[in-house]
């Protein structure tokens, strides 16, 4: 991959040409070559002002991942922005598309910054388990103030081109129409009409901050980031930098940054981000060419099928819903359409974009002769084999040849489903997470006689949507449910042991998950759980716990928020629920029943064997091949199931805590249940060889 710099001199004004393709990485070659750029400008004496700006669609997007977790080679970014900012002759950058990370702090080096219609910049540094370590910490307060500065960088947002200028982050914005260049040369010459000479960030006054706001700023950023450590030691380099000479607080900064580096979130929050991109990345779609994916069908116009529908239409997709009767056709439009007016609402959409939707690209009906033209159909219909077979017979009847035929079915045989096709090549299992318009993960399940090219459809739709896509083989609950049906079981386990829901769930969210299983359980409604008991039922081993508590709030009505009571209790008082003490009267009469002796379990014991049982199944996952590599099963829980991002998921923590000590955990575990605790096979074999899932990852 090419790395260039440009110089260039048109009368007085010099061009600094910044060309490393696709995003400008700031990586050693662009260091270097902006380097001897400057060098070039300062050793010319027909030039007074230099302009910075970009080929292809960006600006600097930030760092090389190439170079990531190598030693960094010299010249060292903070170095270059520094010495950018010493110059003595004015530096103007011209910035578009996204300039992030370290784009930004060397934007910031610069004397004046032009940004074009469209532009978003950021600091996302902590996102990554790291700080902005080549001056951000120091620059951007002094320009946007602290408040602002603290607030960008512990978020990680991007800041768009209008709320930048008011911050004064840009000193201008650029008319509609002009590439970067040219707009860096009409500015320019400006500033050489009004002498400007150089105006460098680190000679403004130091910002201050009220030490009741910033305790407020710790303590929300504390709440919102729990556990995490970046996010408040950007604040502590920011906040503390600002009370020392602008030097010092360089050093200040640098020694935080090289601090975060080394610890345990940096490296797992890096390994989520090259997970996320390796996800895709398989040997079996290599030179596979995908169908079509313009024309969508969607089959059912309930919350998943019309969230579907809205993910379709957001990415420019034509989508035709069909619904059981003309009745629900007009529901589900109407569904669609207040969906994609809570879009508008929020900012995401423009409500010219949701007319032209509307009007033009998304239609309901209730008749199946309206997909005779879909490149790809996705049933989401009840959860019930027999409904899903009749939807793909008459898909079989309608759909155009090659058209790929998917179902959303969270847990049930899709071979099954295709054979009452006479096309079972085209089908696919497509199993979006609810909201589907919201969540991002998507499960791309593949039977055995799927064709290569609809696994390949199925991607490059995935990519469509903005979805991480995770490839996933055939059994009950594929990758992520059928992990979760475990990790659920070993928290009954343990209630059923002595400890109360409301004592897992709290560890559980201490450990860092949003929820705990048996609130996310009431979230999605006890009766979906009952359902999956009576479907499991016939084929379960008899040696299996399930706990009967469930069965008894079913039956009571109890299905979680939607009805007021499931494992807890809700209401105006409480919107989020309280523990209800009749729940754990079922549970101590099960107990009794059972003639088990409740005993109490420590936090640490209750995230020990959740994270067992997690880990455990997932070895076996990867061991059966239903997920390719460990990174698939992390991506897959960090995206779908709310496993904190800052552990880098399941598999990768084990790594981090060691297989030898969680096989030993299991086998210790196996005196209470030895049915439910089996080591998997693969993490024995891992052991056994000294090795771990990383080096799976890599093979």
């Amino acid at each position: 991959m090419r790395a260039r710099v440009s110089y260039n001199r048109e009368g007085e004004i010099a061009e600094i040409c910044l060309d490393n393709p696709p995003v400008n990485a700031l990586g050693v070659g662009l260091r270097a070559g902006i380097m001897e750029a400057l060098a070039q400008f300062m050793a010319d004496d027909a030039a007074r002002i230099a302009v910075i700006h970009a080929a292809g669609r960006t600006f600097v997007a930030g760092a090389d991942i190439r170079e990531f977790g190598k030693p960094p080679q010299a010249p060292f970014l903070p170095d270059l922005v520094n010495h950018l900012e010493a110059l003595e002759k004015p530096v103007l950058c011209v910035l578009h598309g996204t300039t992030l990370g370290g784009g930004l702090e060397l934007a910031m080096g610069a004397h004046y910054r032009l940004g074009l219609p469209g532009v978003k910049l950021g600091l996302p540094e902590t996102s990554l388990g790291i700080l902005p370590g080549a001056g951000g910490t120091q620059r951007l307060p002094r320009l946007a103030g602290m408040e602002a500065a603290l607030e960008i960088m512990t978020s990680a947002r991007q800041v768009g081109a209008q709320e930048a200028l008011s911050l004064g982050v840009l000193d201008a914005l650029a008319e509609e129409g002009l590439a970067p260049l040219e707009a860096g040369r009409k500015m320019a010459a400006q500033l050489l009409a009004e002498g400007a000479g150089p105006r460098r960030i680190s000679e403004m006054p130091a910002p201050q901050i009220a030490p009741e706001a910033l305790a407020e700023i710790r303590t929300q950023t504390a709440r919102r980031f729990r556990g995490q450590i970046a996010q408040l030691t950007a604040i502590d380099a920011a906040v503390e930098g600002a009370a020392m000479p602008f030097e010092a607080g360089m050093k200040h900064e640098r020694a935080l940054f090289e601090r975060l580096m080394e610890s345990p979130q940096r490296a797992a929050l890096i390994h989520a981000f090259f997970a996320e991109r390796k996800v895709a990345q398989l040997p079996e779609l290599e030179g596979i060419t995908p169908r079509a994916t313009d024309r969508i069908g969607v089959i059912g116009g309930g919350r998943m099928g019309s969230g579907i529908a809205v993910s379709a239409l957001l990415a420019g997709l034509d989508v035709t819903l069909i619904e059981r009767d003309a009745e629900a056709a007009a529901a589900a439009r109407e569904g669609v359409a207040a969906t994609l007016a809570e879009s508008v609402k929020r900012g995401k959409l423009r409500e010219e974009a949701r007319a032209e939707i509307l009007a033009q690209r998304f239609r309901a009906a209730a008749d199946y002769a309206a997909l005779s033209e879909a490149d790809v159909v996705i049933e989401a219909v009840f959860e019930d084999m027999a409904i899903k077979r009749a939807v793909f017979e008459a898909l079989d009847r309608h759909c155009k040849p090659g058209a790929v035929l998917a179902t959303n079915t969270s847990y049930l045989d899709i071979p099954g489903i295709a054979a009452v096709t006479t096309r079972p090549a085209d089908v696919l299992g497509l199993h979006f997470f609810s909201p589907a318009h919201v969540m991002r993960l998507l499960e791309i399940v593949v039977p055995e006689g799927t064709a290569p090219e609809v696994v390949a459809t199925g991607f490059a739709l995935g990519k469509k949507l903005r979805k991480v896509s995770v490839r996933a083989g055939v059994c009950d609950g594929f990758i992520g449910n059928r992990i979760l049906q475990v990790y659920r079981a070993a928290a009954d386990h343990m209630v059923l042991a002595g400890a109360s829901p409301y004592e897992v769930d709290r560890a559980v969210t201490e450990f860092g998950f949003p929820m705990g299983p048996y609130a996310v359980q009431d979230l999605a409604g006890l009766d979906i759980g009952f359902m999956t008991r009576q479907r499991k039922a016939p084929h379960r081993d008899p040696r299996e716990f399930v706990p009967r508590w469930g069965d008894v709030m079913h039956a009571r009505g109890w299905h979680g928020r939607k009805t007021g009571q499931g494992y807890y209790s809700y209401g105006p008082e409480h919107p989020r629920g309280a523990p209800s003490p009749e729940v754990e009267e079922i549970i101590a009469a099960e107990r009794a029943e059972r003639g088990v002796q409740p005993r109490s379990f420590t936090p640490e014991e209750i995230v020990a064997r959740y994270m067992a049982a997690m880990v455990n199944e997932a070895a076996r996952v990867v061991g059966e091949g239903i997920a390719a590599r460990p990174l698939d099963v992390d991506v897959t829980l960090l995206h779908g199931y709310g496993f904190p991002r800052w552990r880098g998921g399941p598999m990768h923590w084990a790594d981090q805590q060691g297989l030898g000590e969680i096989l030993r955990q299991i086998e210790g575990f196996q005196s209470e249940d030895a049915y439910f605790w089996q080591p998997a096979p693969l993490l024995q074999e891992l052991v056994a060889k000294g090795a771990d899932f990383a080096r799976l990852n890599a093979a």
